[in-house]
């Protein structure tokens, strides 16, 4: 009885150590959380451990936009896209060029436009953010 216990013990430390450090390898993979104004934001998505690591903060962010090309074999991420989101006032709020193909974004509630540009062709859309919402949305542009 007391043998059994033991190993109990062993394998329930052996499973919580695992999963903390997942959970370490999990936050060391998220890129930084950037600010600007009210805005707190990531972008990334390079590699399998930051794409894993993204897509599993993504619903804590009211706002996700993929970023991607078609080609004839399929799509393809894409990174280095410029980004603006602005209030419908007209107001920035967010000015950034990914560093992948994903953009995490907390904005407060209401109604914005998000314009993408790729290779020169801009792609608007207008998105709703109300409370305990999560929008995502992908932009695609053909290759």
């Amino acid at each position: 009885m007391k043998r059994t216990s033991v190993v109990k013990v062993g394998f329930t430390a052996l499973a919580l150590a695992a999963s903390v450090q997942y959970a370490f390898a999990a936050s060391q993979a998220l890129p930084a959380v950037q600010h600007e104004g009210e805005v707190t934001f990531l972008t990334g998505g390079i590699g399998l451990g930051q794409s894993a690591a993204i897509k599993e903060v993504m619903p804590t962010y009211p706002l996700t936009l993929e970023f991607a090309g078609k080609t004839a074999s399929g799509n393809d991420y894409l990174a280095n896209v410029p980004v603006q989101v602005s209030d419908m006032h007209g107001h920035t709020v967010l000015k950034t060029t990914t560093t992948g193909p994903f953009l995490l974004a907390s904005l407060p509630h209401g109604r914005y436009s998000v314009t993408a540009t790729y290779n020169g062709k801009i792609k608007r859309r207008d998105v709703d953010i109300a409370p305990s919402s999560h929008v995502h949305d992908v932009f695609l542009w053909p290759m």
